[in-house]
């Protein structure tokens, strides 16, 4: 007979001065933060640590700074009030190596509040949706505090956890937390997705980062063959690509016959398709991002974003100037696996403006933003306007190739830039 909790009793047992690792993106534990700040008044200097949170994340809000404070290893939506704000900050760190912090102690874990699958009939739960980083924060946490969850999907791969191990279950049904990146690809994203997708060549294998950009490539390879798949994140846009053998992980070189992700992130669909699917294994991240096992696949096929890119090849990915955006996550892991793959392409794809009108490709970065993927590492870069190739060219070359894919009205603003510093 399993014995659940109240919410109210589970988090109980959270002390002052306790580090809590918060699971990420649809299993996100909002139930258990809801209560945390209900207690907030006898907690003080509770510290949560996690990657990509979703919904309402209540403990993350301002009034609750005496009580909790949000050390974000990837900063999304509902904590970055607070990462910029005087209650939290961020960890600039590569998502592969977010483990060892956790392993080696350097953010030891108290209390770990996951959300999971219902036990099988051996006992056993998965951590659905998301294993990322979330299997190493179990394997070290003192504690374990679980919502079961029978909308969550039960996955393969690295995600098991024995009931035994928990030490308060929390029953709930509500439904899971959505996305849907494929109801916001316009025009714009289409074209680039179209440029993206001249470069994939079949038999390829791909990662793909989070958003619109990726979902919108995806859109376009249903002429491509034999596709293989190795990335840290799943969005809708592959069902129909793996359901009508487009994507058959035939010719990947490692993990073959079998699409490899560490969490996924979309609509009921999505999370309906991965439930119990033996072709899809949901594995650590620090084996899924380990740039030595993507190059170990042939034809790897990276496909990130960005928030700006200087006239260089510099591109910022997780800031707007000191302003903390989102996270360093895994872009760097893949754009070098893929660099260092056999017949490999890394790529970036952004629009050549932001939704505001703001130039992507500047002369230079904004003062205070991170440079995510160095000038080194920089190869493809693809906007709605075309493809660049930067790889071996020098700095008065790569200029002449940005501006080339540059919007119209910035191209003028940009050789002024690129005269004035190169003549």
């Amino acid at each position: 007979m399993i014995n659940y909790v109240s919410p109210e009793e589970a988090v109980s047992i959270i002390k002052s001065g306790d580090r809590i690792f918060g699971h990420g993106s649809a299993c996100t534990p909002n139930l258990l933060y809801d209560e945390l700040a209900r207690q907030s008044s006898r907690l003080k200097d509770v510290e949560m640590v996690s990657i990509t949170q979703q919904g309402n994340v209540e403990i993350a809000k301002p009034q609750y700074k005496d009580s909790f404070y949000i050390n974000s290893l990837f900063t999304s939506t509902p904590v970055r009030e607070a990462v910029n704000g005087e209650n939290g900050d961020y960890v600039p760190i590569f998502l592969s190596e977010i483990p060892i912090l956790f392993k080696n102690g350097i953010l030891p874990i108290d209390v770990a509040l996951i959300t999971v699958s219902p036990p099988d009939n051996h006992g056993y739960c998965t951590l659905g949706t998301s294993v990322d980083v979330a299997r190493s924060a179990i394997d070290t946490a003192k504690t374990i505090i679980a919502i079961v969850n029978p909308k969550m999907p039960r996955t393969h791969g690295d995600g098991m956890i024995h009931i035994n191990r928990i030490e308060k279950l929390v029953w709930s049904e509500e439904e899971l937390l959505t996305i849907d990146y494929g109801s916001k690809v316009g025009a714009e994203e289409m074209l680039i997705g179209k440029h993206v997708a001249e470069l994939i060549d079949d038999k390829a294998t791909l990662q793909m980062g989070i958003g619109t950009i990726p979902d919108a490539v995806l859109k376009c390879l249903g002429n491509h063959k034999d596709l293989g798949i190795h990335t840290e994140m799943l969005s809708d846009g592959v069902i129909d690509l793996i359901k009508n053998d487009i994507v058959n992980n035939k010719y990947k070189g490692t993990h073959t016959n079998r699409t490899i992700t560490s969490f996924c992130f979309g609509t009921r669909k999505l999370y309906d398709f991965v439930d119990d699917n033996p072709s899809i294994a949901f594995m650590d991240v620090q084996h899924v991002n380990f740039p030595i096992n993507i190059m170990k696949n042939k034809k790897v096929h990276a496909i990130n974003s960005a928030i700006e890119i200087d006239l260089t090849g510099q591109v910022c990915a997780d800031s707007i100037g000191t302003y903390q955006f989102s996270g360093i996550g895994g872009q760097m892991d893949f754009m070098r696996g893929a660099a260092l793959s056999e017949g490999g392409k890394p790529v970036m794809a952004l629009s050549s403006r932001t939704k505001k009108g703001v130039p992507r490709i500047v002369p230079f970065l904004k003062q205070g933003a991170g440079v995510v993927t160095t000038r080194g590492h920089i190869h493809y870069v693809v906007t709605e306007f075309g493809t660049a190739y930067l790889y071996g060219k020098n700095l008065r070359q790569r200029a002449k190739a940005l501006i080339d894919i540059s919007h119209p009205d910035d191209r003028e603003m940009l050789e002024k830039a690129a005269f004035e510093r190169f003549k």
